[in-house]
C-alpha cells in the first residue's frame, strides 16, 4: 500500500479532490467507487494493474473520504460527478483512459464514455449493469422498508446511521450488502436494524480495512453519500443516443443481491443488454457477492486485464 501515491487536486476555484495513483506505464485507468466504498476499495486491483504497466488512478468523489464537501451537498448531482472526472483527466493530461466502475461508479462511468467518448478506451462495471437513464421505478416494484427508498428519504438515513460511530455504519452496510438478499426492513425497523451487533465482517473484510473505511467516513459524514447516489437518482440527461459505443465489460458475482433488482437480470443476461451496449462482454464469478473486486481480487483482477489487453 505504500506504493500508492496520494495528491490533491483543485476543481475549481473552491474544491479539492483526493486522489490516489500507481504506475508510470502506458494506458491509464481511472476507478469509480461505489457505496459505502472509497478509493481504498480498489487497492488490489491498483497494484494489480501497475504491476502490468498500466497507469492506476482512484479518486474519492467530491464529499467522500478526503476529498472536500461540495459547497451544497444536497444539490450534488451526477452531472457534477462527470464534471470532476473530466477536471482530473485534464489535470493529469490523460487524453484517454480506460474506466473501471463499481456499483453506482458504473453510471458516471457509462454516461462519460457517452458524452466523451473520444477520451474513453472502454468501460468495465462490477456490480452494476448500465441501465439507460430514465426514471425510477423502485418504488412500484418494491417495498416502502428497500433501503434505497428508505436512504432517499430525507432525515430517515440520517437518524438511522446517527445511532452509530461511522465505523460501524459501515461495517453494518458492508455486511447487508455481502449477502444475496436485498436489504429490506419492516415497518417499524430501521436499516442498521437489519444487522445483529455481533454479526462478524464478511472473511475477505478485515479490521484493519474496517479501519481504514470507517476513519475516511469519520471524515467526510454520509451527507452527501446519501445525496450521491439515493436522493439523485431522478437526474434527467437528454442524451442523444443513450447507446454505450465503446468496448464494455460487466463482471457480477453471482451471488450479488443487486441481480434481484427489477429488470436488471434482463440488463446482464438478456438481449436487452446488448441492445444498449452493441460491444458488451459479462463474467460472473460463481461466488461472489456485491463487493466481488475485493472478496476476489485474484480473479477480477485477471479478468480486468484480459480486458484491457484486448483493447490496448
Amino acid at each position: 500500500m505504500d506504493r500508492i501515491k496520494h495528491k490533491i487536486l483543485k476543481v475549481g476555484d473552491d474544491l479539492s479532490l483526493h486522489v490516489a495513483e500507481i504506475g508510470s506505464g502506458g494506458n491509464a485507468v481511472v476507478f469509480l467507487h461505489g457505496f459505502p466504498e472509497i478509493w481504498y476499495s480498489w487497492r488490489h486491483q491498483m497494484i494489480a494493474l501497475a504491476d502490468a504497466g498500466f497507469r492506476a488512478i482512484a479518486f474519492d468523489y467530491r464529499g467522500y473520504g478526503l476529498s472536500d464537501p461540495p459547497p451544497h451537498p444536497d444539490n450534488t448531482t451526477w452531472s457534477h460527478i462527470l464534471d470532476d472526472l473530466l477536471h482530473i483527466l485534464q489535470a493529469l493530461h490523460l487524453p484517454k483512459v480506460f474506466l473501471v466502475a463499481k456499483d453506482f461508479g458504473a453510471r458516471p462511468a457509462y454516461l462519460f464514455s457517452i458524452l466523451h467518448p473520444e477520451r474513453v478506451l472502454g468501460v468495465v462495471s462490477l456490480g452494476v449493469p448500465y441501465v439507460p437513464p430514465g426514471p425510477s421505478a423502485f418504488h412500484k416494484f418494491l417495498p416502502e422498508g428497500f433501503y434505497i427508498l428508505r436512504w432517499q428519504e430525507p432525515g430517515r438515513a440520517e437518524a438511522d446511521f446517527g445511532r452509530f460511530d461511522a465505523k460501524t455504519v459501515v461495517k453494518n452496510v458492508y455486511i447487508l450488502f455481502s449477502r444475496s438478499e436485498i436489504p429490506i426492513a419492516n415497518e417499524n425497523q430501521e436499516i442498521m436494524d437489519l444487522v445483529e451487533p455481533d454479526t462478524p465482517l464478511p472473511a475477505w473484510f478485515t479490521e484493519e480495512d474496517l479501519a481504514i473505511y470507517g476513519a475516511l467516513y469519520e471524515n467526510s459524514g454520509f451527507q452527501t453519500a446519501l445525496q450521491m447516489p439515493y436522493r439523485s437518482l431522478g437526474e434527467v440527461f437528454n442524451l442523444p443516443d443513450p447507446v454505450v459505443k465503446v468496448p464494455a465489460f460487466l463482471i457480477m458475482g453471482g451471488k450479488d443481491y443487486s441481480l434481484k433488482f427489477p429488470g436488471i437480470e434482463d440488463l446482464t443476461k438478456g438481449e436487452r443488454a446488448k441492445e444498449h451496449v452493441p460491444n458488451l462482454e459479462v463474467a460472473f464469478i460463481p461466488e461472489g457477492t456485491h463487493f466481488v473486486q475485493e472478496q476476489f481480487p485474484a480473479e477480477v483482477n485477471k479478468l480486468i486485464l484480459d480486458f484491457l489487453a484486448k483493447h490496448t
